[in-house]
C-alpha cells in the first residue's frame, strides 16, 4: 500500500501508523541541528566571556546533559539499553549539579531578612495578657486620692 501525503511518499519498510510520529521525529532532529549549528557558530569562550560564573555553569551543565541525553537515544536506536550503560550514571551526576546550581540561584532570588525589624514585627503582633491585680492596684491607687 502506498499512501502519498503533502508530496511525501511513505516507504513500506515501516507500518503506516507509524508515518506521523517518524515525520515528527525527522522534524525535531532537524529543529536540534539548528540549534546545534546556531550553538557551534559562537565560540566557547566569547560566549562565555559575556556570561557571569553562575550563567557559565548553567550553559556548561545544559550542554552536558545534552550531549549525553543525545548519546542515551544514539544507544537506544542501537540496540543498547541506555539504563545498564554508564552514560545513566552520567546524566545522574549532570542532574545533581543542575540542581546544586538551582539552589545557588534560588538563594540569591530570595530576599534578605531584617532580622531586627522581623522581630520588632513579631512582639508588637503578639498578644500580651495583663495580670489579673494590675486592675486592683491601678484601682487602689485612685481610690486613695
Amino acid at each position: 500500500m502506498l499512501v502519498i501525503m503533502a508530496s511525501e511518499e511513505i516507504n513500506e519498510d515501516y507500518p503506516v501508523e507509524i508515518h506521523e510520529y517518524l515525520s515528527t521525529f525527522e522534524n525535531s532532529i532537524g529543529a536540534v541541528d539548528e540549534m546545534l549549528k546556531t550553538m557551534m557558530s559562537v565560540s566557547r569562550n566569547e560566549l562565555l566571556q559575556k556570561l557571569d560564573p553562575l550563567e557559565q555553569a548553567k550553559v556548561d551543565l545544559v550542554s552536558a546533559y545534552t550531549l549525553n541525553s543525545m548519546f542515551w537515544v544514539y544507544l537506544a536506536t542501537q540496540g543498547v539499553n541506555p539504563k545498564e550503560h554508564p552514560v545513566k550514571q552520567e546524566l545522574e551526576r549532570i542532574r545533581v549539579y543542575m540542581n546544586r546550581v538551582k539552589e545557588i540561584t534560588d538563594k540569591k532570588k530570595a530576599g534578605k531578612l531584617d532580622r531586627g525589624a522581623a522581630s520588632r514585627f513579631v512582639k508588637n503582633a503578639l498578644w500580651e495578657p495583663k495580670p489579673k491585680n494590675a486592675s486592683k492596684v491601678a484601682n487602689k491607687g485612685k481610690s486613695k486620692n
